[in-house]
C-alpha cells in the first residue's frame, strides 16, 4: 500500500521545474506557504443548453480597463430568477491568457441569498485573478534572479480560466459549480459548489435531499462505489482510510444536484484518491 502514501506525498510536494532548481522554487513556495494548491489540468467549460443571451457593455465590472463586459441574460427558470454572465471575455495581458465567464443571480427583488452568493463569487474571482498575477510576477523575479534569461522567460505563458457550469434547475432552485483554474508551471483548479433554494432564501443541504439519515446514506453509497472500483488484481485509486482515504461525509462535503434531483458528492483531486483519478464524484441514490 506504499503507493497510496507516495501519491499523497506527491500532492503535498510541489514539483520543481528543471530549469530553476531547488533554490528558486523553494523561495517562491516559502512566500506562499499557506496557499492551498490542487492540481487538475482538465477543465470542463460548459454552460448547458441555454438558448437566449445578449451582450451589454459592463466596463465597470472588469478588472481590465478597455475590455467590454458581456452580460448574457439567460432566463433559466421561467422568470423567477435569471443567471447573468456579468463578465465574459478572452484576453491576453503580457504572457497571461485570460478566459473569464462569471455568473450572477438576479431575482428581481431584494434577495439576501442571491446577494450573498453574488458577492462571494465576485470576491473569489477577483482574488483568483489577483493571486495569479502576483504568483506570475514572483516566479518571474525568482527565475531571472537565479540565472534565467529574459529571452527564455518571454517564451513562457500562463492560462487563467474562470467559468461555471449549471448542473440542474427547477422553478425555484439551481445547482451550479464555479471553476477557478490556473495552468502554468504549477497548475491548480478550485471548484466552488452552490445549491440554492431561492424561493425560501436558503442553501440546499444533503439532509434536505436525503433526510435525517443523510450521513449513513452517503457513507454507504460512497463506500459501495469505492469497493466496486477494486480490480481483479486488488488495485484501486482510492486511498485506504488509515492513509487518508474516505471515512465519512460531513456538513462541509461538496456536492451538486443532478438533473434527476439526486445529490452527487464530490471530492477534490488527491483528497481521497491518487491524482490519476482526478476529482471523484459519487452519485447518491434516494
Amino acid at each position: 500500500m506504499d503507493e497510496f502514501k507516495d501519491a499523497k506525498r506527491a500532492y503535498e510536494a510541489t514539483p520543481i521545474p528543471e530549469e530553476l532548481g531547488g533554490r528558486v522554487w523553494a523561495g517562491v513556495c516559502q512566500g506562499r506557504a499557506n496557499r492551498r494548491r490542487a492540481r487538475r489540468r482538465r477543465l470542463l467549460r460548459t454552460v448547458g443548453s441555454l438558448a437566449a443571451c445578449f451582450a451589454l457593455l459592463m466596463g465597470g465590472l472588469n478588472l481590465f480597463p478597455g475590455f467590454a463586459s458581456a452580460a448574457a441574460d439567460i432566463p433559466v427558470l421561467g422568470g423567477f430568477f435569471q443567471v447573468l454572465t456579468v463578465r465574459d471575455y478572452d484576453a491576453t495581458q503580457g504572457q497571461i491568457n485570460y478566459h473569464v465567464s462569471v455568473p450572477e443571480i438576479q431575482t428581481g427583488s431584494d434577495d439576501a441569498l442571491a446577494e450573498k452568493v453574488n458577492a462571494e463569487i465576485q470576491e473569489r474571482v477577483d482574488a483568483h485573478l489577483e493571486e495569479t498575477r502576483q504568483l506570475w510576477e514572483e516566479y518571474r523575479e525568482a527565475y531571472l534572479a537565479t540565472g534565467g534569461t529574459q529571452e527564455e522567460w518571454d517564451q513562457r505563458q500562463m492560462d487563467v480560466i474562470v467559468d461555471y457550469e449549471i448542473k440542474s434547475q427547477t422553478d425555484t432552485t439551481v445547482s451550479f459549480v464555479v471553476n477557478l483554474f490556473q495552468g502554468s508551471f504549477n497548475a491548480y483548479n478550485k471548484l466552488y459548489f452552490y445549491n440554492l433554494d431561492l424561493a425560501n432564501d436558503r442553501d440546499i443541504t444533503l439532509e434536505d435531499l436525503l433526510g435525517e439519515d443523510w450521513v449513513a446514506i452517503c457513507n454507504a453509497a460512497i463506500q459501495k462505489q469505492i469497493d466496486a472500483s477494486v480490480d481483479e488484481q486488488g488495485f484501486t485509486y482510492f486511498f485506504p482510510p488509515d492513509k487518508g482515504g474516505f471515512t465519512t461525509v460531513d456538513e462541509d462535503t461538496d456536492f451538486y444536484i443532478s438533473q434527476d434531483g439526486a445529490p452527487v458528492v464530490v471530492f477534490p483531486q488527491y483528497e481521497i484518491a491518487a491524482g490519476a483519478a482526478g476529482a471523484v464524484e459519487f452519485p447518491i441514490g434516494r
